[in-house]
């Protein structure tokens, strides 16, 4: 019995189309654990210089257009606060 693997391309293409999404965190429940940049393949996340009501460095989404958010939901599923909410195009 033969193995198949299909893999995403690196040009962010899955079944012919190219992957973009965008994703949106709660800037008051992030306490700055930085698993979702840690976890990112595209590596669109950062540490923001400002701080939350709690005291927390959040986590926030880098504008570069060209090597965006694919919306492949990584960082959500890493997020242990479930701060982040990921949307698809």
């Amino acid at each position: 019995m033969k193995k198949i693997c299909k893999t995403v391309p690196k040009n962010r293409r899955l079944f012919g189309k190219i992957m973009r999404g965008t994703i949106t965190i709660d800037t008051e429940f992030c306490k700055g654990c930085e698993y979702c940049i840690e976890f990112c393949p595209k590596k669109v996340i950062h540490l923001s210089e400002k701080l939350n009501v709690k005291g927390y460095y959040f986590a926030e989404l880098k504008e570069n257009e060209e090597n965006g958010c694919t919306g492949c939901a990584t960082c959500a599923i890493s997020c242990p606060e479930a701060a982040i909410e990921v949307y698809r195009e």
